[in-house]
């Protein structure tokens, strides 16, 4: 309710809906450049993605490494690469997620 029973300030509204518009993209691009971890194997295999989910970097100890078993280090990389990117997902709802409350909530291509 609008205190005395007013109509909204259409311009506030439009300064606050700019100023979200331009911390919802600050954040994201931080996302783009924060780099998260995700271990598999006891840390044998470590993928590193960005905030937005792209691999960036692989990490495999030469333990993990078995010619006669190429599948579980397969499935190693795998499990890692999901780790590190459910842990940017954490970081996008984190990052993200008080601006798009802000913004009602909801915004389309965002998974929360």
């Amino acid at each position: 309710m609008i205190p005395g029973g007013g109509q909204p300030n259409m311009q506030q509204l439009l300064q606050q809906a700019q100023k979200m518009q331009q911390d919802l993209a600050k954040a994201q691009e931080e996302l783009a450049q924060t780099e998260v971890d995700g271990k598999a194997g006891g840390g044998l295999v470590t993928a590193t993605v960005t905030g937005g989910g792209e691999l960036r970097a692989l990490k495999i100890d030469p333990k993990a490494v078995d010619p006669e078993d190429t599948e579980t280090l397969a499935d190693l990389i795998v499990a890692a690469v999901q780790a590190a990117n459910e842990n940017a997902q954490t970081l996008q709802q984190q990052k993200l997620g008080p601006l798009a409350q802000g913004l009602g909530g909801g915004i389309p291509g965002l998974p929360f």
